[in-house]
């Protein structure tokens, strides 16, 4: 285990509602007299959570100068989930996942985050060597949202789609040439959406791996999407689809 420092009040406030036993601590900016932080300290406190007042010189060295809103946390990290971690998460009829394929910049990731847990997908799968993990700025980007959705580090991201396969899931990826349409395609059941990284796209064995591939329509002059809106209109289309059918 390592320990970090997660950085503002909805990142502190999700590790408090999500997994308060590997909060060790928490830095509040003297003098503060925002609301929002009191209600955090309060919450601390009741979950037996130390709880320091410092100076914000502090809170700005151990946060690197981001932006704090005067409330850190000392956070003990678990250990990353892994491709054996994927078995458990498999077993429903109709769990969505989200593949990310080598995401690398930490706002992009930590939005992906957030709108799958907004989207209630059962995982997100990124490869362990070609994505950014959990940052501080992830952590802020996803306001929360990394406590609440499993994070799967696969060394072998080829392999976690084969698992997924043979578990009958879907895999969809997005591709701007595709000819398909994604309100054309099918995302009930068990599916997955495949993601392309910043700038390169999707790997040519991720592509391989797809069981179809699709479109967002664009009738705009724009030729592509960042990934992280992509992914956002994308699993949201999933999760109409599937309340459609429900």
């Amino acid at each position: 285990m390592s320990e970090s420092w997660i950085v503002g009040i909805n990142p502190v406030a999700g590790a408090l509602a999500n997994d308060p036993s590997r909060v060790l601590e928490l830095l509040v900016e003297q003098g503060t007299r925002n609301a929002r932080v009191a209600e955090l300290v309060s919450e601390a406190k009741r979950l037996g959570v130390r709880v320091h007042a410092r100076p914000r010189a502090m809170l700005d060295k151990v946060s690197g100068r981001a932006h704090h809103q005067g409330v850190v946390a000392q956070y003990e990290v678990p250990a990353a989930k892994t491709e054996r971690d994927l078995a458990g998460l498999l077993e429903a009829d109709d769990g969505l996942f989200l593949v990310l394929d080598g995401v690398t910049d930490p706002h992009n990731l930590g939005a992906c985050l957030r709108s799958a847990a907004a989207a209630g997908v059962a995982a997100v799968i990124v490869p362990k060597d070609r994505a950014v993990g959990i940052t501080p700025v992830v952590r802020r980007a996803s306001a929360g949202a990394v406590d609440r959705v499993p994070l799967i580090e696969a060394t072998n991201l080829a392999r976690a789609l084969r698992e997924l396969k043979d578990a009958g899931v879907w895999l969809t990826g997005l591709a701007g040439e595709a000819e398909a349409s994604l309100y054309d395609v099918d995302l009930a059941g068990k599916a997955a959406l495949v993601m392309g990284g910043e700038g390169e796209g999707m790997r040519r064995l991720t592509r391989e791996a797809c069981d179809r591939l699709a479109r967002i329509p664009m009738p705009g002059a724009m030729e592509s999407l960042n990934v992280s809106v992509a992914t956002g209109v994308a699993l949201f289309e999933a999760v109409r689809q599937r309340r459609g059918r429900a």
